[in-house]
């Protein structure tokens, strides 16, 4: 399975889902995350603010935060690539990512023409 690397700017704690403020985005990733370890992913976190070395000593992200600072995090890696910056991915990119299937119930449902109606 394909490796992806997470690295968050300063949080809280680990996942940034804690106090009584928690982010949202933060909220639905950490969940996303869970599910994507259920499906066999292997995902890892590094904390700007806990793990500071994890991102000095990959040249990639290193280089990267030269360019746009601690604003343009998260970075994401996929298989040691940037494949998205400045935004937590969605489920469905997690799973196009992984090569996983959405299950039926979070797949959008194929537009359909009613009978009698103008939409034709």
């Amino acid at each position: 399975m394909k490796k992806i690397q997470v690295f968050d700017p300063a949080l809280c704690c680990s996942t940034g889902v804690c106090g009584v403020d928690a982010d949202q985005a933060l909220i639905s990733f950490a969940a996303d995350v869970e599910w994507a370890k259920q499906q066999g992913a292997q995902i890892e976190r590094f904390n700007l603010a806990q793990q500071p070395m994890a991102f000095a000593e990959n040249q990639m992200v290193k280089a990267y935060l030269e360019l746009a600072g601690q604003d343009g995090l998260p970075l994401l890696l996929l298989d040691g690539d940037i494949v998205l910056a400045g935004q937590y991915p969605s489920r469905a990119e997690l799973a196009h990512w992984l090569d996983v299937t959405l299950p039926d119930a979070t797949a959008k449902p194929a537009k359909s023409c009613c009978s009698g109606s103008t939409c034709c």
